[in-house]
């Protein structure tokens, strides 16, 4: 047992601090480790020294501001995390390595809103595929990350509106997916994930202020701020698709009138065009058509574009962030959209917010939120075992 306080538990506590930083970065050269950890160049060198020789962690050269370097990660053999994201209309699952490299992915239709118990069948089917596609000891896996299309109450971790899963109502999604994998699993609400995979792998890296917007059947928002999810008490912040831009205008599933949502959501744009381009058409259809020049398509983005950024603009005086990602269908629109964002929020936002205020379209398209269930899950993670794991053919060097 060690006392704390003492050199042994120090060095422990150093252990972990280093390891953390790798593991939520993916890779980092030493000089990066010693500036995010605050220990000395010294004592990272010996660390990575020890934590390589025990297996926990591979170096490799690269290069950094021009000069050589040592990128460090954890070994591709340390374990697995496994990403499964709940879409209204699809499911897709990802396998990943604690290096953050993707070593299976996979995506299917699915009508998540008909059946939970259909949706965490065929999750708990293609899990398995995955698994065994990549030849992996199922004991390997370090943890689930599990995304739904709506918020999870953080108290009782059931989804916390009828209104948008219906057939899901009481469901505890963490607690039905563990029962089937046999691991841990950790829930979020696929705009907070989607916010965690840009962050991590696309349009927010090096932001520690941001806010990921998704428009798909309903819209939210995933904020970070300090390089964190924020949540709030009860697990609903950010559903900005909630926010009212016309007391009188249409009735929301919410039970408002006039939300967001109720002019940005492809359930309530797409019946604009009904008439003029057929019942079947998609947002993807709609966003295709408008590149193409379709005129008609290209009133109504910009007319979702400008609702959005008034949302934006919203979020900007109250949160000031840095990076607005939007995510989506809606996002292949390009300048379509992000022209109109950029507009609404220039004429409601305070200026100073309005701007330091980056708005990009998301780097990883439809993967954003089963990246970002990787990532919840390399979070989550504990360090301890994965030290307890791999450093017992290590002799400790104490610094």
């Amino acid at each position: 047992m060690e006392t704390p306080g003492s050199q042994s538990s120090l060095h422990r506590a150093n252990l972990e601090r280093v390891v953390r930083a790798v593991r939520l970065a993916g890779s980092l050269t030493q000089a990066e480790i010693a500036r995010s950890t605050g220990l000395s160049a010294a004592t990272v060198s010996n660390i990575v020294r020890e934590l390589k020789d025990g297996g926990t962690v591979e170096v490799t050269p690269t290069s950094a501001g021009g000069r050589r370097a040592r990128s460090v990660s954890l070994s591709g053999d340390a374990g697995i995390v496994i990403g499964v994201d709940f879409g209204h209309t699809h499911l897709r699952v990802a396998v990943g390595n604690l290096a953050h490299q993707v070593l299976a992915e996979e995506s299917e239709p699915l009508d998540v809103d008909a059946s939970s118990t259909q949706g965490f069948d065929r999750a708990e089917q293609l899990v398995s595929r995955l698994i065994e596609a990549t030849g992996v000891d199922r004991s390997k896996i370090a943890g689930v990350g599990l995304g739904v299309p709506g918020p999870i109450d953080v108290e009782s971790g059931t989804l916390g509106s009828s209104a948008i899963l219906p057939g899901w109502i009481g469901t505890k999604p963490a607690e039905e997916l563990r029962g089937r994998l046999g691991v841990t699993v950790h829930v979020d609400n696929d705009a907070n994930l989607g916010a965690l995979g840009e962050m991590v792998w696309g349009s927010g890296r090096g932001v520690r202020d941001l806010a990921y917007i998704k428009v798909a059947s309903g819209v939210g928002a995933g904020l970070v701020i300090e390089g964190k999810i924020y949540r709030g008490p009860g697990g609903t912040a950010g559903e900005i698709g909630h926010i009212t831009l016309d007391e009188s205008g249409p009735v929301c599933r919410c039970g408002n009138r006039g939300c967001l949502e109720t002019f940005t959501a492809a359930r309530y744009v797409l019946p604009l065009l009904q008439s003029s381009h057929g019942t079947d058409l998609t947002m993807e259809g709609v966003v295709r058509l408008a590149r193409d020049g379709d005129p008609g398509c290209r009133r109504v983005i910009a007319d979702v574009g400008r609702h959005i950024g008034s949302g934006v603009a919203n979020l900007c005086n109250l949160l000031n962030p840095s990076r607005v990602v939007l995510g989506g269908d809606l996002a292949e629109a390009g300048e379509l959209v992000l022209g109109p964002i950029r507009e609404s929020v220039g004429r409601y936002a305070i200026p100073s917010a309005a701007r330091q205020l980056t708005i990009l379209p998301g780097a990883l398209g439809g993967r954003a939120e089963v990246l970002g269930a990787l990532a919840l899950a390399l979070s989550e993670m504990g360090d301890s075992t994965l030290l307890d794991g791999t450093l017992s053919a290590a002799t400790p060097a104490f610094t």
